[in-house]
C-alpha cells in the first residue's frame, strides 16, 4: 500500500518519538518482573537514550557495588580500591555496554566474572590494575574490545592462549608487556610481539613439564636402588653375624671325642 508523502513523513516521526517511550515501557514491565534497583549511594546515575549510566569513579569503592540499576549501559568504576571481580558480578545488567575498571588494584578476576554480559559488552577497560594472570575461561565469548596495558603480566602458556581469543584495543595493544616471564629474556617486551616473532610459551611449559617429570622419576629411582642397596648389606650383615655364630659352635666329630674320652676315663 502506497502512502501520501506527508502521512509516510508523519507516520517515521510517531515511529521515531515513540520508540523510547516503547523502550521505557518495556523496562517498566522488566522492573515489575524482575527487581529494578535504585542507584548506589556512592555513585551517580545518568540517563543516556532511555538507559542508565552510572559513574562510581573516584569513590574509593573496595568492590563492585552490588543492586545496580538493571538498566545499566555504562559501569564506570575507574580509580577506586576494587582487587576482585568476582563471579557473575554483573549478572543483572543484561544491556551493559561499557565497563570501566581501570585504576584499581585488581589481582583476581573469577572463571565466571562476565557471565550475564558477553553479548552485551561491547568495552571494557581493565588497564592499570595489578594482574598477572587470568583464567582462560573469565573472557570465553566476550565480544568487547578490551584494555589490558600496564599489568604486570606473567609471560607464560595460560596468557598466551587468553590473549589469542581476545579483540584486544589497537590502541593499546603494545602496552600489554611482559612484566615477568617464563623465559627471562622477554620481559619487558610487548607481549604480542613476542608471540608474533614465533615464540610458543606453551611449548616452554611441555618442556618444563617433561624436565621435572625426569627428575621426579630420577628421584624415586635413586630411592629404590638406595634401598635395595641398604636391603641387601643389611642382609648381607646378618648372614654374616649367623654364620660366625655357626662356626663357633663344637663340630659333631669333636664331641664323639669328647664322649669317647670321658668313657675310657671312666
Amino acid at each position: 500500500m502506497t502512502f501520501p508523502g506527508g502521512a509516510h513523513a508523519s507516520r517515521k516521526v510517531f515511529i521515531h518519538h515513540s520508540c523510547p517511550l516503547i523502550l521505557r515501557f518495556f523496562l517498566a514491565v522488566i522492573c515489575l518482573s524482575a527487581m529494578c534497583f535504585a542507584c548506589p549511594k556512592s555513585c551517580h546515575c545518568s540517563e543516556r537514550n532511555g538507559l542508565t549510566v552510572v559513574q562510581c569513579s573516584s569513590r574509593n569503592l573496595e568492590e563492585i557495588p552490588s543492586n545496580l540499576p538493571h538498566d545499566t549501559v555504562s559501569l564506570l568504576l575507574s580509580s577506586n580500591h576494587i582487587t576482585k571481580i568476582p563471579n557473575q558480578a554483573f549478572k543483572n545488567l543484561p544491556w551493559l555496554q561499557e565497563l570501566d575498571l581501570s585504576w584499581n588494584a585488581i589481582e583476581t578476576v573469577d572463571a565466571g566474572a562476565f557471565q550475564g554480559v558477553t553479548e552485551s559488552l561491547r568495552v571494557l577497560d581493565l588497564s592499570h590494575n595489578h594482574m598477572q594472570s587470568v583464567p582462560k575461561e573469565a573472557f570465553a565469548r566476550l565480544h568487547a574490545k578490551i584494555n589490558l596495558s600496564n599489568n604486570p603480566w606473567h609471560c607464560e602458556c595460560t596468557l598466551q592462549e587468553v590473549l589469542r581469543e581476545l579483540r584486544l584495543d589497537p590502541e593499546t595493544v603494545n602496552e600489554v608487556s611482559c612484566h615477568t616471564s617464563v623465559q627471562e629474556e622477554y620481559a619487558g617486551k610487548p607481549v604480542i610481539q613476542v608471540l608474533d616473532s614465533g615464540i610458543n610459551f606453551c611449548n616452554f611449559h611441555h618442556k618444563t613439564t617433561d624436565v621435572a617429570m625426569f627428575v621426579t622419576m630420577f628421584g624415586w629411582f635413586t630411592m629404590v636402588i638406595a634401598y635395595v642397596i641398604y636391603y641387601v648389606r643389611h642382609n648381607q650383615e646378618d648372614a654374616r653375624r649367623h654364620l660366625e655364630y655357626l662356626k663357633s659352635l663344637p663340630s659333631t666329630s669333636q664331641i664323639s671325642k669328647d664322649f669317647d674320652t670321658i668313657s675310657t676315663v671312666l
